[in-house]
């Protein structure tokens, strides 16, 4: 499976949430680990601003797992 067929089957996690359940989505449909991916979101948001902005737009745009 490819990367971007990765990103296209992800979901919001139920299970695996602190906000939104998006990094925890990313974490369950690619290789990185969630943990990973709200690492890099906080030091995006942190360093350039943009990584608020990209994980509310992840939020409205992800569909949930139904769980």
């Amino acid at each position: 499976m490819s990367v971007w067929e990765n990103f296209k089957n992800a979901k919001r996690s139920s299970t695996d949430r602190l906000i939104g359940g998006v990094c925890g989505g990313l974490g369950e449909a690619t290789p990185i680990p969630s943990w990973m991916w709200r690492a890099g979101f906080l030091f995006s948001m942190l360093a350039f601003g943009a990584g608020l902005l990209l994980y509310v737009v992840l939020w409205i745009c992800m569909p949930g797992d139904k769980k």
